[in-house]
């Protein structure tokens, strides 16, 4: 498979992702590209976008996606999976702030870059750690 399949470049966005390297995933990004998170909520713009992996990192130093399937429909791919990491609130990463959840991913890939990457997940887990770690 060259970089020119859509596929290939979902797989290279993964493993930069699970690389945290925030400058190289905005890299692999159009200059116009769109994240959407579980929420609905959306991000434009190479600066914001590099701001929320970093952020992202700081607060969930491991985090990683994983995949089991994953389709294309000309320069649509869905990613099916796992995404999982450690909470942390000050650098330290401990086994109660753990957490894993299925998750899957819409992407539109456009002249070898992302487009668009939409995250689909439950992240209660998370959510209910960090409720847990604020009132502690």
């Amino acid at each position: 498979m060259s970089s020119d399949n859509p596929i290939q470049v979902v797989l290279k966005f993964e493993a930069l992702i699970n690389e945290h390297n925030a400058d190289a995933i905005v890299a692999l990004m159009t200059g116009d590209a769109e994240f959407i998170d579980s929420l609905g909520n959306s991000l434009r713009g190479a600066e914001k976008l590099r701001s929320a992996w970093a952020g992202y990192f700081k607060m969930v130093p491991d985090y990683s996606i994983s995949h089991s399937e994953i389709f294309a429909d000309g320069n649509t791919v869905a990613v099916f999976g796992s995404a999982q990491g450690t909470f942390s609130k000050d650098g330290q990463l401990t086994k109660e702030n753990a957490w894993k959840t299925p998750a899957a991913w819409c992407a539109v890939v456009r002249n070898r870059k992302i487009a668009v990457w939409q995250v689909y997940a439950d992240n209660e887990p998370i959510r209910a750690i960090m409720r847990k770690s604020s009132a502690g």
